[in-house]
């Protein structure tokens, strides 16, 4: 048995047992020591994700109360941790770029890794557009820093086009499901269950997925005054350590999670276990590393290259690596 494995079946075997049995000192230990019963987490989440995750591989149960706030769009986690409207928030790199950029007051606690075949660049059904320099002059959405900002521009720039060549529209998630449905938009850059409605209700095609534009990363963000508060401190550790035993069950229990998933979004079970069995990578939640970081900093660099960044910015100082030794 491998090391990656046995790693695997050791976090799903322990799912009934006590949450810290399998862990070290540090965080894990503060946590399990602390009472919990007075804290108060703010924990923004994406419809059908990590809620819902939680929830169905029965980890919810916590010792502490999570008011959970629903925003789709790495972005307005970190706008809500900034005015301290939020504890915990998620969302991609790129989003992250943008905080750091923008000076915003987060810090990034954790990573996970989900299915870059999630994330994709559609066309309508009936379009001729067969490959991206096809776009050129289209009507093509997209949200402003999002994963979906850096892929097209990616995929663009591959195929000898930049911003300037098409007819870049930035909408929310919803609003740009809204435009692809009435034929508003050419093409639409979009990730998660917006984009699996478009391709299960509207028929959208896959033209290019964010598999081999996107490293995988995805950040847990936390408000700063959380971390340095040691009782949220450590109901944040028991949240991450959670999260990560339950994405460990998702890779084995799937079917369940897609049922869960599909009740939350209206996507249609079987279009989310298509994508679950095309999957590009399992899911994970891991501890920060310096090879994070530099995935990370790569991210801005691209921005401040192509002129979205006024200036270069440095990432590492946003990087928090207090809760490494709980989740490694």
């Amino acid at each position: 048995m491998s090391i990656g494995m046995s790693r695997r079946r050791l976090l799903q075997a322990g799912a009934g047992l006590g949450l810290y049995g399998l862990l070290g000192p540090g965080s894990a230990r503060a946590a399990a020591q602390a009472d919990l019963s007075g804290v108060t987490l703010r924990i923004a989440f994406y419809k059908g994700l990590h809620k819902t995750l939680l929830e169905t591989a029965g980890l919810a149960a916590t010792p502490y109360k999570i008011d959970w706030k629903e925003f789709n769009s790495g972005v307005q986690h970190i706008e809500g941790i900034n005015v301290d409207a939020l504890d915990l928030g998620s969302g991609s790199e790129t989003s992250a770029a943008f905080g750091v950029r923008s000076k915003a007051r987060v810090k990034f606690i954790a990573v996970y890794r989900e299915d870059l075949n999630n994330q994709g660049t559609f066309v309508q059904k009936d379009s001729n557009i067969n490959r991206v320099a096809d776009l050129k002059g289209k009507r093509v959405g997209y949200v402003r820093g999002t994963t979906s900002h850096y892929y097209l521009y990616k995929q663009l720039a591959e195929a000898g086009l930049s911003f300037n060549d098409i007819k870049a529209t930035h909408l929310a998630p919803t609003d740009g499901l809204s435009a692809f449905a009435r034929g508003d938009l050419d093409a639409w850059a979009i990730w998660g269950y917006n984009g699996q409605l478009a391709r299960s209700k509207y028929g959208a095609r896959t033209l290019k997925t964010g598999v081999g534009y996107l490293s995988g990363n995805f950040l847990i963000s936390a408000n700063p005054s959380a971390i340095d508060d040691p009782l949220r401190h450590a109901a944040l550790a028991d949240f991450l350590l959670r999260l990560q035993k339950a994405y460990a069950w998702s890779n084995a229990n799937y079917p369940t999670y897609a049922e869960a998933q599909s009740r939350d979004t209206g996507v249609p079970v079987e279009a989310i276990l298509d994508l679950f069995n095309n999957r590009n990578q399992d899911y994970s939640l891991i501890a920060n590393s310096d090879a994070a970081v530099q995935s990370h900093q790569e991210v801005a660099d691209v921005f401040t290259k192509i002129g979205v960044f006024d200036a270069p910015v440095d990432v590492k100082p946003f990087w928090e690596r207090s809760f490494d030794q709980a989740l490694a």
